[in-house]
């Protein structure tokens, strides 16, 4: 019998490693990196350092995902509440529901916004109502966490493929078409010529300040990896892991940053809620390019939304089945539970969605990055300090 295909990332086409590396990089490249917004805010807005800073974001970023990964390996936590009860020892009444509070934000920021951006970007390109558009998102969204990590993995790997080409489709043409924009952009915030809606004054520390806010916040969604631990078979696949997230990661990241370049001084940019919008209106090809930058935005937000809802429904499932075992109740159910609680996580981030709440969301962000330092970034560094990384 012939076997059914599938659009997905086969496993044995792509090696786990680079499974794993790609569902960090859908978590960190959502809808708010396609539509270029966070590279700007967080990056291009402070000057020249935006070219060198990803190489320490990512840096940093692949670290603190290897060494969670590499804990969660050893120790076989593959959720976050146990890798939180395991992790955090003695302090874990606290810090694992510290942790469990910061998730739940995380949920109602990211997860929230995935639906918000996702949504609103249909209902442009398609004239369809925002709820049902952000509807079709939570469908698709529903869809692929429902069947499980290794369905979360292969799509990931998937809309990761699709967002990497669909970003050197629309960022190598305009690059080349408008490198001498580019260049002239250069010079100008090398001698402290900002953006044209740039408050800032170029100084390194607020601009590595905001590079490391920005790495906080992304830090948080380290818990979503866990749970792809699993299937890990030697410490060499996360090692290769966290190299390819680095690689893929700073590639994605300096391309969109060499590209948005090209309009730093263009008055439009003060208005946009879409930065990449300006640079293909101001390149070339706007007229294929614009539906482009839409579908990679929608992919975005499809990926970083469907990463956050299978983090917690492992979490639940994870937790309820460990108590069936010990009571000796072990048995069938679990796909049951699992659409349930997918159904459940699906509906609180479309409901959150529907108030338009994105000043919230914006400001979550901010308080995520400041729980993501006490509850991961900190015992993080204190951990691998007082065990001199022996327990990984």
């Amino acid at each position: 019998m012939r076997e059914k295909k599938s659009f997905l990332v086969d496993k044995n086409r792509m090696p786990l490693a680079m499974g794993v590396a790609f569902v960090a990089f859908t978590t960190q490249f959502g809808g708010g990196f396609a539509s270029g917004a966070q590279i700007y805010q967080y990056f291009i807005n402070y000057g020249i350092w935006c070219l060198i800073l990803p190489f320490f974001t990512q840096g940093l970023y692949a670290l603190f995902f290897w060494y969670g990964m590499r804990y969660a390996y050893k120790h076989k936590t593959y959720d976050y509440r146990s890798f939180s009860d395991s992790f955090y020892g003695r302090t874990r009444p606290v810090m694992s529901n510290l942790f469990e509070i910061c998730y739940l934000v995380m949920i109602g920021t990211a997860s929230a916004a995935a639906f918000a951006t996702g949504g609103s970007t249909l209902n442009t390109l398609t004239g369809i109502p925002y709820w049902l558009c952000t509807l079709i998102i939570a469908f698709f969204i529903f869809m692929i966490a429902l069947y499980g990590t290794n369905m979360v993995r292969r799509a990931a790997s998937t809309l990761s493929v699709f967002i990497i080409l669909g970003l050197v489709a629309v960022l190598i043409p305009n690059i080349i078409a408008q490198w001498s924009n580019i260049l002239n952009a250069i010079s100008g915030l090398a001698s402290g010529k900002m953006p044209v809606s740039s408050t800032e004054t170029g100084a390194f520390l607020p601009a590595l300040w905001l590079a490391f806010l920005y790495f906080l916040f992304q830090l948080a969604s380290v818990s979503v990896m866990y749970q792809h631990m699993e299937p890990i078979t030697d410490v060499k696949q996360i090692n290769r892991a966290a190299i390819g997230m680095f690689a893929v990661n700073t590639f994605a990241m300096l391309l969109s940053i060499l590209g948005l370049l090209a309009i730093v001084y263009v008055s439009e940019l003060a208005t946009a809620s879409v930065p990449m919008l300006v640079l293909v209106q101001n390149g070339i090809g706007a007229y294929l390019l614009t539906p482009v930058i839409s579908l990679l935005i929608i992919l975005g937000a499809i990926s970083t939304g469907v990463n956050m809802i299978s983090g917690i429904v492992t979490r639940c499932n994870n937790a309820i089945e460990r108590r069936r075992n010990k009571s000796g109740k072990a048995g069938t159910g679990h796909m049951a539970r699992n659409a349930a609680f997918t159904l459940l996580f699906t509906f609180i981030a479309f409901a959150i969605a529907q108030f338009g709440l994105m000043a919230v969301v914006k400001k979550g962000y901010a308080y995520l990055g400041y729980a993501a330092l006490i509850t991961v970034f900190l015992p993080f560094v204190i951990h691998a300090v007082v065990t001199k990384c022996r327990d990984i």
